[in-house]
């Protein structure tokens, strides 16, 4: 779009110029600051971990190309925390309830609920959090 600082009596006028440029770069900038809601991954870890890591980075993959933004807690606090430790377990499912807190959405994946993941999907049910149902192929089967 051409914009002219001149108004069509030909003289100087900079203020519809100024407005109308801002717009244009407000339009830009809104293009560029699309919404992405926060998903929170449920999927197993325990039992095969090695397995259900890969799983669940390509789960994460999925929700990326889905336009969202994937959070697993169970990719991350592993690196610092020990499972087997039971404290340390509480823990990490403590700090997994405040993040879902935080999260717009919550996936499950996989046709296996552990007991960690039947506890973050009441407590997202109790939130009033959309929760999506995909199984191991990455196809939707459910939300509520």
């Amino acid at each position: 779009m051409n914009i002219n600082k001149f108004n069509s009596e030909g003289y100087y006028d900079p203020t519809p110029y100024a407005a109308i440029t801002n717009i244009t770069k407000g339009l830009k900038a809104e293009k560029n600051s699309v919404f992405k809601p926060l998903v929170y991954i449920c999927s197993p870890y325990s039992g095969d971990i090695e397995e259900n890591v890969k799983k669940a980075r390509d789960f994460c993959r999925f929700v990326l190309e889905m336009n969202c933004i994937p959070l697993a807690p169970h990719l991350l606090f592993p690196q610092f925390m020990n499972d087997d430790i039971p404290q340390e377990q509480e823990l990490a499912m403590f700090m997994n309830m405040v993040l879902l807190g935080k999260c717009n959405e919550l996936w499950v994946f996989g046709d296996i609920i552990s007991n960690g993941m039947a506890q973050e999907i009441e407590k997202a049910k109790k939130r009033k959090q959309l929760i999506r149902y995909f199984n191991e192929k990455l196809q939707e089967v459910g939300s509520l």
